[in-house]
């Protein structure tokens, strides 16, 4: 699923892309995607309406409308948005990119559900190949309300590590689980919790309780620093992500222990192994992330 990186990588591109950008029309073969209206009512609402901001909320994408309206897309399991051209071809039953290159050439992008159609001439789609994704629209003075219950976003300035050691105080479950809990901190999933882990050197089965403020401090630093690398990378594409031009981000390429098992540690030369935790696979280094005693 793609998390903080992921989407934040996917506002960043649509920023630079489709914003100030006017909806001329909306298309969707699979009409459960939208959820809390009905989809023609979402065309008709978003119709002739100019793209005024991009932003994200935890693993959320959020698009302000003109009318007042937003737009929130959550990519789910395997969505990610496109930029670009796209005929419908009867022959192939479904959209066909016109442009040579990676939203045509990788097969990952050939699952679209969805397109907004733009004032320019291009398009905005949603690929998805497994239709989980969910697009929702609000009143822009609603948007607080639907993320009541989100915990901060890690990377804002203001956000010090005193914050972060203030969220875990009162917890008492294993730490991996937690750090992936949307309501004590927003956009961190199974991928990044586990790198966080094994950065700050904390085994992920670790209780919250047994952990100590230096303990705390390190995974904040080491959160941060993960986060704005992935960033850097476009993202992680371990899976099905894909950034707004087709294209695979690098952040798997240097990965140091998700999906890792069987192979050396990079510090330690240890092999790395898989364990479950929470029903999520969970990787880390035995002989660098010791449980305490």
């Amino acid at each position: 699923m793609p998390e903080l990186p992921e989407v934040q990588t996917t506002v960043n591109g649509l920023r630079k892309e489709v914003l100030k950008r006017t909806f001329l029309d909306f298309w969707t073969d699979t009409p459960k995607i939208v959820k809390n209206v009905d989809a023609n009512d979402f065309r008709n609402v978003i119709k002739n309406e100019k793209i005024i901001e991009v932003r994200r909320r935890a693993k959320n994408i959020l698009l302000y409308l003109s009318n007042s309206q937003v737009i929130l897309i959550h990519l789910k399991m395997t969505g990610h948005l496109l930029v670009g051209n796209w005929a419908y071809s009867e022959s192939e039953k479904g959209w066909v990119s016109l442009v040579e290159g990676p939203i045509k050439d990788d097969p990952y992008n050939r699952f679209i559900r969805v397109i907004f159609f733009l004032d320019d001439g291009r398009q905005l789609a949603l690929c998805d190949m497994r239709k989980f994704a969910k697009i929702e629209l609000w009143k822009d003075e609603d948007i607080e309300t639907v993320f009541a219950d989100v915990g901060p976003e890690p990377l804002e300035d203001d956000f010090r590590s005193e914050d972060f050691i203030d969220l875990f105080r009162q917890k008492k479950g294993k730490i991996k689980q937690l750090l992936m809990d949307q309501s004590i901190i927003a956009g961190i999933g199974n991928i990044y919790a586990s790198e966080i882990l094994f950065e700050a050197g904390v085994h992920p089965e670790e209780t919250v309780p047994r952990l100590t403020e230096e303990d705390f401090r390190r995974m904040f630093m080491v959160m941060k620093d993960i986060l704005k690398r992935a960033i850097g990378a476009g993202g992680d594409s371990f899976s099905d992500f894909r950034n707004i031009y087709g294209e695979r981000g690098d952040f798997q390429n240097i990965m140091k222990v998700y999906g890792k098992d069987g192979h050396n540690c990079t510090y330690c030369d240890n092999m790395i192994v898989k364990t479950i935790i929470g029903g999520r696979g969970t990787f880390h280094c035995p002989n660098c992330q010791k449980l305490k005693k």
